[in-house]
């Protein structure tokens, strides 16, 4: 990546997906995913999968053996690991993991904010603080509002 390439990156977000220890995955939002990644919303950076066993060791997944249903062409996915997932990432998403459960580690480019990010950069702004309200949190303010009336 070169010095034009950071100039127009947009801000990097991760997150960490827990499946149930009695479901395997069935790949039916990676559709919903590509179509992110299709209509330049997003950029996966790197995709990996884990499964975090009852003793609490951690192991990786090939995308390619989770044998998703529905003809999902996981050829994307297979191919998105930039290598900044680390063994130190990797620890830390074993530790929110409940042991049984596999899980999903995504980090991606936010390709939609690439150009306001961008603007703020030449302008000297830094990001100081960022955040994420969990949907929960949100539907129970609302409720919290709806019995208050």
């Amino acid at each position: 990546m070169n010095d034009n390439d950071l100039d127009v990156l947009g801000p990097i977000d991760y997150l960490v997906v827990e499946f149930p220890a009695d479901r395997k995955p069935d790949g039916s939002a990676l559709p919903l995913l590509i179509d992110l990644v299709d209509r330049n919303i997003i950029r996966v950076l790197d995709l990996i999968f884990v499964r975090k066993e009852p003793d609490g060791a951690l192991s990786g997944i090939a995308i390619e053996d989770l044998g998703f249903e529905g003809g999902v062409d996981v050829t994307l996915f297979a191919e998105a690991a930039t290598g900044l997932i680390d063994r130190t990432d990797l620890e830390e998403a074993a530790a929110v993991l409940e042991p049984g459960c596999s899980g999903a580690i995504l980090v991606y480019e936010n390709c939609w904010a690439a150009p306001f990010a961008s603007a703020l950069r030449r302008e000297g702004a830094q990001l100081v603080a960022s955040g994420r309200i969990p949907v929960q949190g949100i539907l129970a303010a609302l409720d919290a509002l709806d019995a208050s009336s």
